[in-house]
């Protein structure tokens, strides 16, 4: 409500003019934590992307039909398979989709038709994988850059000489 015309008013009290800022300035990267180079590469990294978090909705998906044997938990499987789609989806750049789930999934075995000795290789890899990050970035570490490149489709044709997509 606005103050009556027979009220007196203060010069403190008249409305003051917003202070003009000048622009900013150029900024340039010059604190020691700054990254000059661009992010970091390597083993036990990471590699960032945007919206993680999605992948593991587009994970839950696959849930009823992961083929886990005895002595592996479907929640070690998915947590590793994360890990691998997150490092998938940044080489293309863009966010995780449902094919990077499907990547990861079909190169650990984890849809069926896994061969014996890949079976017994994940076990031990994926063991724990849902409670602790360094053996999700161990399973990671595991697959290179030229077997994340691959379809899911050929992935899945070459599963039987899946040593030439994993480097153990």
């Amino acid at each position: 409500m606005a103050q009556p015309p027979f009220v007196p008013v203060e010069l403190r009290d008249e409305p003051s003019m917003p202070e003009k800022l000048p622009p900013p300035g150029h900024w340039t990267a010059t604190r020691p934590a700054d990254l000059t180079a661009g992010q970091p590469r390597g083993p036990k990294l990471g590699t960032p992307g945007p919206d993680a978090g999605y992948a593991m909705l587009l994970a839950r998906r696959f849930e009823g039909r992961l083929a886990v044997t005895a002595g592996e938990r479907a929640d070690d499987a998915i947590a590793g398979c994360v890990a691998v789609a997150l490092r998938r989806a940044p080489l293309f750049g863009r966010a995780p989709v449902i094919y990077d789930l499907e990547h990861a999934f079909t190169l650990w075995g984890f849809l069926g038709g896994a061969p014996d000795d890949l079976v017994a290789f994940r076990r031990r890899l994926f063991e724990g994988a849902a409670d602790h990050y360094w053996d999700q970035r161990a399973i990671v570490d595991a697959v290179p850059d030229e077997a994340l490149r691959l379809t899911p489709a050929q992935v899945r044709e070459r599963l039987g000489e899946w040593r030439s997509l994993i480097t153990a």
